[in-house]
Parts: C-alpha cells; sequence; structure tokens
C-alpha cells in the first residue's frame, strides 16, 4: 500500500505521528547498537610531533633562541650540547652563531683531492683545497687520523636524581597521553579554560620564554637540575621572563591555544633532553 493511500486513510496527523515515531525508532536502534564506553573522542592535534635527536648538520643562531630551546627542539641534553660545541656556563649564544650536532667546528668549506694510506689501521695523507671568499684556493696535505683514532661522541653527564614535589601544571580533563612512537605525543595535553592559570610544576628556573619553537605555540621552559627540564606549550600570554626563579605551583603563564586549534595546555618533561612520561612524576588525582 502506497504512502498516499494510508495518509488519506489516516488523516494527516496521524500519519505524521506514524513517520516520528519510525524515525525515533531507528536512532534509538542505532544509539543501542554502540556498548557504553566504547566511544572514544580522539583530539587529532593533541600530537607535538618530534624527531629523535640531531646528529649531522649545523644550526645558525636566530635572535631570541637559547641554547636550551636549541637543545629542546632538535632533542638534545643542553649541557652535551654546549660541549659538543665548546660554550662555556652559562651557555650564552649570539645571532648568527653556528651550533653544530656532528662535532665538527665550522670553517670554511673544502674538498678532498686525493688521499692515500699505509696501512687501513695509520693515518693517511690527505690533499685537501680550501676555497676563499675571493675564488683563490689553496692546497694542504694534511694527517687524517684513522676510523680507530676518530674521536668518541661527547657522553651525556650522570643523570641526577628527579626533583621532588612536581605539581600539576593545571586544573583539567586529561585529554592527550604520552607515546614513546617518535610521531606522536611526547608529553601530555590538559584541555581547560582560555586564560586559566598555568603552573610550574617543580621548583626551577626559566629558561625560555617565547614563540620560537614550531608547534608549542607561546612557551615557556623550566629547568629543574641538570638533568630535568619541563615545558608548558601554547599558552595565551607568559607570565615570566628567562633566568627568572619560579616555585612549584606559581602562575606562569595563561591557558591558550596558539600553534593549536583548541584551548589547552601541552605539558613534556625531559631528562637529559630525551621526553618521558610526565604522569610517572605526577602525583595520582
Amino acid at each position: 500500500m502506497s504512502l498516499t493511500v494510508i495518509a488519506q486513510r489516516m488523516g494527516i496527523t496521524s500519519f505524521q505521528r506514524l513517520v516520528t515515531g519510525l524515525v525515533l525508532s531507528t536512532l534509538l536502534v542505532g544509539c543501542s547498537s554502540t556498548k557504553s564506553g566504547s566511544a572514544s573522542v580522539v583530539d587529532r592535534n593533541n600530537a607535538v610531533a618530534q624527531r629523535p635527536a640531531v646528529t649531522t648538520g649545523q644550526y645558525v643562531v636566530r635572535p631570541k633562541d637559547t641554547l636550551f630551546s636549541i637543545a629542546f627542539r632538535y632533542g638534545w641534553d643542553y649541557k652535551a650540547l654546549a660541549a659538543r660545541n665548546n660554550i662555556p656556563t652559562p651557555y650564552t649564544i649570539h645571532p648568527g652563531q653556528t651550533i653544530r650536532f656532528d662535532g665538527r667546528s665550522g670553517s670554511t668549506p673544502t674538498a678532498v683531492v686525493s688521499s692515500s694510506s699505509s696501512s687501513p689501521s695509520s693515518s693517511s695523507k690527505t690533499t685537501v683545497i680550501r676555497r676563499q671568499a675571493n675564488g683563490a684556493t689553496t692546497s694542504t696535505t694534511v694527517l687524517a687520523p684513522s676510523v680507530a683514532n676518530k674521536p668518541a661522541p661527547v657522553p651525556l653527564p650522570p643523570a641526577g636524581p628527579a626533583p621532588t614535589g612536581w605539581g600539576w601544571p593545571s586544573n583539567g580533563i586529561l585529554i592527550g597521553k604520552f607515546s614513546s612512537n617518535g610521531s606522536l605525543n611526547k608529553g601530555i595535553d590538559i584541555a581547560g579554560d582560555l586564560g586559566q592559570p598555568v603552573l610550574a610544576a617543580s621548583d626551577g628556573t626559566v629558561v625560555y620564554a617565547g614563540s620560537g619553537l614550531r608547534g608549542y605555540g607561546e612557551l615557556v621552559i623550566i629547568k629543574h637540575s641538570d638533568t630535568y627540564v619541563s615545558a608548558y606549550g601554547h599558552n595565551r600570554r607568559l607570565l615570566v621572563r628567562e633566568g627568572q626563579q619560579v616555585k612549584v605551583g606559581q602562575t606562569i603563564a595563561e591557558m591558550g591555544s596558539t600553534g593549536t586549534d583548541r584551548v589547552k595546555l601541552h605539558f613534556e618533561i625531559r631528562r637529559q633532553g630525551k621526553p618521558v612520561d610526565p604522569l610517572q612524576f605526577l602525583p595520582r588525582r
């Protein structure tokens, strides 16, 4: 029987009720097919992608960079990076300065022409041509160390104990957890309201406050010891400056959405430059 005939026999009002009932029944059946707890909400923007520690090439310091921000960006322990580049405490760097990740010192580009060696284990004689800025070239024969005599990588300093008395950096719902996978979240994400206080998770010194690290928005980095630093990203406004001493629970910023698509705090703890799970340090709640 057609819908038109049914409508004529039942009347318009009754027919409308029938259609409404059928629609509601369909929706209820669809909802009941999803078991409680099986649905999940995924914040696809809560992952701040991090690369493994860079061990090749170099970086030219830009205005507002600090050694701490460069080490954080490229996965280095700041003291190891300073040692590799012969930068003494207090680790002052300048715009235009070259930071090497491969242990080499900055120099004029060179081209190796020929080399000879009396044995695989001995030093070889290498003729090197250096190109000068005016186009002239000079050649020099030098002794190149064998592979066995190459300097060892700069070792990391011994890991110190973790700071005690960690506190949560903000109140709110945990919407993103730490992942050890190199392409996923290297910290935790906490949802909140615009302007909500962001708190120092432990006592320390502010070593970076700015927006120079892509993907973090307005960022604060706090050094807690020679081993541990913490980072607070996506803030609306920063309330501390570099070099400032802070105490656990002190307000250091206002929560925001800079560098992301929603209001939240991205929080990381790094041990010798490597991200670790903040939930291992923060008190249960």
